[in-house]
């Protein structure tokens, strides 16, 4: 028992852990992408896989080890809601979008490029999480 909660609790700090790298790698490709000389492409869209990836370690963090296998159909509804969001507009919900926070959390612009992005991140984070550090009951 005691080693099972261990266990649980050692993996949710395991996804906090990933987020926060994704995070800030996500963060210095944006910041740093360009001055390295990394082209458009991984610039533009590594940025949107890391999100993606970012998405799935949340959801992770959040199941249950008995409801893991959830994590990443739901971080692919809330990666593909988050996209479709974009196409609603309305003064409030334009303003944070405008703002360094909301662009980094919703974005400004539509882009099913982006969906794609997002949905192979969220593969890649699952299968990190599966291959480096969860049990075979995942």
């Amino acid at each position: 028992m005691i080693a099972d909660s261990h266990r649980f609790y050692g993996t949710r700090v395991g996804f906090l852990f990933a987020t926060v790298l994704v995070i800030f790698a996500g963060l210095a490709l944006r910041r740093y992408g360009y001055t390295i000389g990394l082209p458009f492409m991984v610039v533009k869209y590594g940025g949107s896989v890391l999100w993606g990836s970012m998405v799935y370690f949340l959801m992770a963090m959040f199941m249950g080890s008995e409801r893991r296998s959830l994590a990443a159909p739901l971080a692919c509804a809330v990666a593909i809601l988050v996209e479709l969001i974009r196409l609603v507009h309305f003064p409030a919900l334009d303003a944070f979008r405008a703002t360094t926070a909301g662009a980094l959390l919703l974005g400004r612009v539509f882009s099913l490029w982006n969906i794609a992005c997002y949905l192979v991140g969220i593969l890649l984070a699952g299968f990190i999480a599966r291959r480096f550090w969860l049990s075979s009951r995942f």
